[in-house]
């Protein structure tokens, strides 16, 4: 809340964490950690060498775009993101799979790996590499896992739709070794504040450099459609009068987020479709739903 207090006591190693906004069509509103980095620099250069990292998610080249300001100022920029899930985030920040590093030196890498091996309780697989390779690495990694989640559906979709079983067909997909299991599920469609977001903004950052990336936008059809046939379902399945209880309507169980939930894009197809909608949910949702959605739904707490 006050970097004044950085000039007392003068970290080696200064992180930034701050959010970093959707915008469309596609990418990152950066003017949060620009601030920060505007308010830093305000300091003064640093008289002894610092290492600055950002991990907040942003659009490759964004830190190339900063590192010359901030060497001026006495601070080595690296890119240090984490690949964390909502509701076991320290968890996550604590057992991490990989631990990728966009170095802006061998120094930085050093410091930054170090650190990581102290507070890790496993051993992680370490990734260094440049600033801007590990930018497009944490993009390309939820764009790919989109990508995985999206035609997961789509196989049970064609599964539901010819009398198949999906849940087995996934199963023995996923048990390839090439392959693996992981968001390799039949349900809901992607949502969120991280999956949704990446791989279109990947996508954008593809398209500003002349590179068309057609998985990014293939996905986000997919999960589109893989809604509407869900309409089209629950339409068919539920008798015109039958209340259709939904457990939850944030984007997975066991958060309050309804940023892109596909649940909640659900409950409000069917409703508007005229079905009364039952949803099941924490105070703090059901506040937010009778807000923002009225008497569109009907609501019942959940402890």
């Amino acid at each position: 809340d006050d970097l004044e207090q950085i000039r007392v006591f003068r970290p080696a190693l200064v992180f930034i964490a701050v959010d970093t906004p959707t915008v469309y069509p596609g990418g990152y509103d950066h003017g949060p950690v620009d601030r920060v980095l505007d308010a830093l620099f305000a300091l003064g250069k640093r008289g002894k060498r610092a290492d600055l990292v950002v991990t907040s998610t942003v659009l490759p080249g964004y830190c190339d775009s900063k590192a010359e300001a901030a060497s001026a100022h006495g601070y080595a920029l690296s890119y240090n993101p984490a690949f964390v899930a909502q509701g076991s985030i320290l968890h996550g920040l604590r057992n991490p799979d990989i631990v990728l590093i966009g170095e802006a030196d061998d120094i930085a890498g050093d410091t930054l790996e170090r650190l990581h091996r102290r507070m890790c309780e496993t051993r992680p697989i370490f990734k260094r590499m440049r600033r801007l390779s590990s930018e497009i690495s944490k993009l390309a990694t939820n764009c790919y896992l989109t990508n995985k989640i999206a035609f997961a559906n789509a196989i049970g979709d064609l599964a539901v739709q010819v009398g198949a079983e999906a849940e087995k067909i996934l199963d023995a997909v996923g048990a390839d070794a090439r392959i693996g299991s992981e968001c390799l599920r039949y349900g809901y469609g992607f949502g969120g504040p991280c999956f949704a977001r990446d791989n279109r903004a990947l996508g954008f950052f593809a398209q500003q450099n002349g590179c068309a990336l057609l998985q990014a936008d293939a996905t986000d059809r997919a999960n589109r459609q893989h809604l509407d046939l869900q309409v089209e379902r629950y339409l068919s399945d539920y008798a015109a009068t039958e209340p259709i209880h939904m457990h939850y309507v944030t984007y997975k169980p066991g958060t309050d987020i309804l940023e892109e939930s596909q649940p909640l894009a659900l409950a409000e197809r069917l409703a508007n479709a005229g079905r009364t909608v039952v949803i099941h949910e924490q105070a703090q949702v059901l506040e937010y739903l009778r807000n923002e959605f009225g008497d569109l739904f009907e609501y019942r707490l959940v402890e």
